[in-house]
């Protein structure tokens, strides 16, 4: 892949307050799955990947709540493309951590926290 491919997009910009559309749209899942609507919340945040692939939050989001509606491989699928996205963010594996941990994939959950202490300790 190319680098531009992998370029992580997060929520809001330090150059900008403005809300993108992209931005509403995460909003938008979020006030879902607030309000108990997770079928919903998970449908607007596909709705976006569709729009923005590397959206960071959205398959943080994504990963979770596909492990609570039982789509576990989805939601590994997603947990690791956090950590594609974010390879030098130690919470990225350790969220992949807990979602394989939860899926029953304990030897890469092991794995993945090996990996989240490695780069907590600066080692890369």
């Amino acid at each position: 892949m190319r680098e531009s491919e992998l370029k992580p997009v997060c929520a809001r910009t330090p150059e900008s307050d403005l809300m993108t559309p992209i931005d509403q749209m995460y909003d938008e899942a979020i006030a879902l799955k607030n309000a108990g609507n997770l079928e919903g919340a998970t449908a607007k945040l596909e709705e976006l990947l569709q729009q923005e692939p590397n959206y960071v939050l959205a398959h943080s989001a994504l990963a979770v709540n596909l492990h609570r509606l039982g789509r576990l491989d989805e939601a590994v699928q997603h947990a690791v493309r956090v950590t594609e996205l974010e390879p030098r963010d130690p919470f990225s594996f350790t969220q992949l951590s807990v979602i394989c941990q939860r899926c029953g994939r304990i030897q890469a959950a092991e794995d993945a926290m090996a990996r989240a202490r490695q780069l907590q300790m600066g080692m890369s």
